[in-house]
């Protein structure tokens, strides 16, 4: 016969141990007439057969049917006189856990009105304690089968991440705006991820948003708008760089005299020429934009994968993304895939 347990106890359960479960593994064998010894930072769950049979708090306890009513309708071995059970006992730690973190595994894919898409990670921490140890047993351990700390914190995690997503994607407009809204986020994430939380028997005391980083493909694009917002006036810096790229060439024939100084003027000439061509050209295109829609010019009005990325300033693997998800039509012909200008710029229209 398997050995009885008549001390229910786990003296050693430390600070960041959520659960300890006695026995280990599998089910003990306890007597009617057992001692239960409970801390006061714990709490004692007895389970059996899917069921959590009673909660017990502080204190030493004698194991009885009135405590355990539910012993008296189950089936039980009796061995020398003495009402034996299996069933297993978590204590579950009662103290406040500060300092948790929490982030996305991976990048959260969103739209943006400046960039069109941008792909963000998330980092935080939070502080939580258990409401209701009952609860929280046959939520967690009873229909999730885990009852480790690490087990615990990667579920509450996941959790949380699946929460993240829908505010972000609620509250966002611009990643430029994101930090002046943290304390926003942080207050709907508290809200959404508390009623989460005390579905499971968890109170959740403190909820910090940290950090909300790019992707290095969004860390990119962005630096590449603040240059193309840092240069101003197009038209201007345009001509400057023309006349002084003709103005170096011409300069850097050497000679001196008479050539040096034709050199120059023939610089300074082409140089010119050159602005008022680009500047020409430049207007011209304004105007025609202005008259009717046309597409960008060496744009093809069907891209493949590549192109479509190189349209849109993000990576192969997010427009694959928004094709699988739906949110772009796209065309599979054999092993290549084919989208339409019209299809992407119907996309950033929203």
């Amino acid at each position: 016969m398997a050995r009885i347990i008549d001390v229910v106890e786990a003296p050693s359960q430390g600070p960041n141990d959520m659960v300890v479960r006695i026995p280990e593994f599998g089910s003990g064998d306890f007597r009617l007439g057992s001692q239960v010894i409970v801390r006061e930072s714990q709490r004692a769950v007895f389970y059996r057969d899917g069921k959590s049979l009673d909660l017990f708090d502080p204190g030493r306890h004698t194991i009885t049917t009135a405590n355990l009513p539910i012993l008296s309708g189950m089936l039980r071995l009796v061995t020398g006189g003495n009402n034996i059970f299996t069933a297993e006992v978590y204590f579950v730690n009662m103290r406040e856990y500060t300092d948790l973190k929490w982030g996305t595994p991976q990048p959260i894919s969103l739209r943006d009105t400046d960039l069109g898409l941008v792909r963000l990670r998330a980092f935080g921490q939070y502080t939580m304690q258990m409401a209701d140890p009952k609860r929280f047993v046959d939520q967690i351990v009873g229909t999730q089968g885990i009852y480790t700390t690490a087990q615990i914190e990667d579920y509450l995690r996941g959790v949380i991440i699946s929460r993240m997503t829908d505010v972000l994607g609620e509250n966002m407009k611009s990643i430029f705006d994101l930090p002046q809204l943290y304390d926003e986020i942080g207050a709907g994430m508290r809200a959404r991820v508390q009623d989460d939380f005390l579905a499971m028997g968890i109170a959740l005391k403190q909820f910090m948003v940290v950090s909300i980083n790019p992707t290095e493909e969004t860390a990119k694009a962005i630096d590449e708008r603040a240059a193309m917002g840092a240069i101003g006036n197009m038209d201007a810096y345009m001509k400057f760089k023309a006349a002084q790229a003709m103005g170096d060439a011409a300069t850097a024939g050497g000679g001196g005299g008479a050539s040096e100084g034709i050199g120059l003027g023939a610089g300074l000439g082409m140089g010119m020429g050159m602005a008022g061509m680009i500047s020409n050209a430049m207007a011209s295109g304004q105007g025609a934009q202005q008259s009717a829609p046309q597409p960008a010019s060496g744009v093809p009005s069907v891209m493949t994968l590549e192109e479509a990325a190189a349209y849109l300033k993000v990576s192969t693997a997010d427009v694959e993304a928004l094709i699988e998800s739906g949110e772009l039509k796209a065309r599979r012909i054999g092993s290549q895939v084919r989208i339409s200008k019209e299809a992407i710029d119907a996309f950033l229209a929203g």
